[in-house]
């Protein structure tokens, strides 16, 4: 891996660990827009300060937008949700693995 493409992968993974911001996009995922107050609803436990500033940072990212009927993914944001579709199964496996070896 080059030092550019390690520098890529720093950079959105900084982002995507930013408290929320994950569960913003994974929110999103359907591509059914939100309002701000339906997507703080979605994501939960949420202030609306902190999803102020997470959609800010997405959209500075060019992950989401916010269009006449809410907040959407972008292509860009899709195109990572596309990417993260392993995740739920992978979780699910994890878990299993987690639970059986604290039984």
């Amino acid at each position: 891996m080059s030092a550019k493409d390690s520098a890529a992968i720093s950079q959105l993974f900084s982002l995507l660990e930013s408290r929320y911001a994950l569960r913003i996009i994974w929110a999103l995922r359907d591509g059914h827009a939100q309002t701000f107050r339906l997507l703080q609803d979605s994501v939960g436990g949420i202030t609306p300060n902190t999803l102020n500033t997470r959609i800010q940072e997405l959209r500075a990212a060019g992950l989401v937008n916010h269009g006449s009927d809410g907040y959407l993914l972008t292509t860009s944001g899709i195109d990572l949700v596309r990417r993260l579709a392993d995740v739920p199964a992978f979780a699910t496996k994890w878990a299993s693995a987690q639970s059986k070896k604290t039984s």
